[in-house]
């Protein structure tokens, strides 16, 4: 159906029935009803408030450090985001819908609970926009919501989509819209419907925005919510693909400043830059709840804006932190050539990217040995739960 709205053009996109049922995923152990522990992104700790009858999920996609001192270095807040900013609206919008803070939000119904995520893709539009590739940036937009949802145990069960331009471009939409059927698929959810808005004026010549969101299904008592963490526990990493969807405004200004364009093969590389940094977003969900399934599995980490130093700690209960081995996985050599290029601290690089580990699964150690000796998980052992708040680098 086609609706004229003000001086743009907005197109519904919806199924009205799918033909896909929903499966259950099983812990291996039953659990009490409990709700997610987890602590906003980017507040530094500000404690999770609970509602009586929702848990609610607020995430600004938006994330920095302070600089620690390297002269010349760059930072997040150096490319434009400010964390102190995205902090205060958090504090602000936690004073009217109590709740927030969790990677993805819970709604009780039933035995069950429906978990939704939202987000967009950020400033890797950009990139897409100057490379050309549109194919596989709808893989990131459905990655990052699913990616979220499914940290709580949540087999994701439809997906919507939002598309804005200022002039609708029906080839290059369909390639977007292409690369979010593809993400729909590898995360086994339905592509319920979406929302084309055509407005022009709006946006500059070719470009668009995407934003998007799933909602999945988990029983009550089988809800991944970190409370019985304890330290001794391990943290097992799942390899990204490279940089995802975070940390795309300081990427672009380390490479506008490196001389370097996209066309250009990525330096300790064997592809070129574009296509190093247009790497679509690993989508977790089938070896999550794979993992899951198996048993042992405690809490959940999505890595996306705020790295390892605030999504880690965002799982465990009070009182304990992370010590990760920084030296057991090889990073990936775009995080090498960003932090080289742009003199960036480690510091910064752990708050702002991923470093080559998508998602960090807590385990206990039995567990944990099972899957590290299966080789059918690429999965690493990266540190360990311990007593004492934040995470420290070994």
């Amino acid at each position: 159906m086609t609706t004229s709205v003000a001086a743009g053009r907005e197109l519904s996109r919806v199924l009205a029935t799918s033909s896909k049922q929903p499966s259950f995923p099983k812990s291996a152990a039953a659990r009490r009803p409990t709700w997610p522990c987890a602590s906003n992104r980017f507040s530094g700790g500000l404690p999770l408030l609970f509602a009586a009858s929702t848990h609610n999920s607020r995430v600004l996609s938006q994330t920095g450090s302070e600089s620690t001192g390297r002269s010349g270095g760059l930072t997040y807040k150096d490319a434009g985001v400010d964390i102190d900013a995205g902090s205060e609206l958090v504090r602000r919008i936690a004073r009217m819908a109590p709740g927030i803070g969790g990677f993805g939000g819970l709604f009780p119904l039933g035995d069950s609970c429906l978990v939704a995520g939202t987000d967009g893709v950020g400033t890797k539009l950009k990139l897409a926009f100057e490379t050309g590739i549109h194919e596989t940036i709808g893989i990131d937009l459905v990655a990052m919501s699913v990616n979220d949802i499914v940290t709580s145990g949540a087999k994701p069960l439809f997906f919507l989509d939002y598309f804005a331009t200022g002039h609708l471009d029906v080839d290059l939409a369909e390639k977007v819209i292409k690369g979010i059927v593809d993400g729909c698929q590898q995360s086994d959810c339905t592509l319920l419907g979406g929302e084309t808005a055509e407005m022009p004026d709006f946006y500059a010549n070719g470009e668009y925005d995407l934003s998007g969101f799933a909602v999945g299904i988990v029983k009550k008592d089988s809800v991944i919510d970190g409370k019985n963490i304890v330290a001794g526990d391990v943290l097992i990493g799942l390899p990204s693909s490279g940089v995802h969807s975070n940390g795309f405004s300081l990427v672009r200004r380390v490479l506008s400043q490196s001389g370097l364009s996209w066309k250009d093969q990525l330096p300790g590389g064997s592809i070129t830059l574009g296509e190093a940094l247009m790497a679509p977003t690993v989508i977790y969900v089938k070896q999550v709840l794979d993992l899951i399934s198996k048993g042992g599995v405690k809490g959940i980490a999505h890595i996306t804006g705020g790295g390892f130093t605030d999504n880690i700690p965002r799982v465990f209960p009070k009182g304990l932190g992370a010590a990760i081995y920084k030296d057991s996985w090889e990073v990936p050599a775009v995080f090498k050539w960003i932090q080289e290029e742009g003199k960036i601290e480690d510091a910064e690089m752990r708050r702002t990217f991923n470093m080559g580990i998508g998602m960090v699964i807590v385990m206990n150690e039995e567990a944990s040995r099972r899957i590290l000796e299966d080789r059918h998980y690429k999965a690493c052992r990266i540190g360990e739960v311990i007593s004492g708040e934040g995470v420290r680098y070994h």
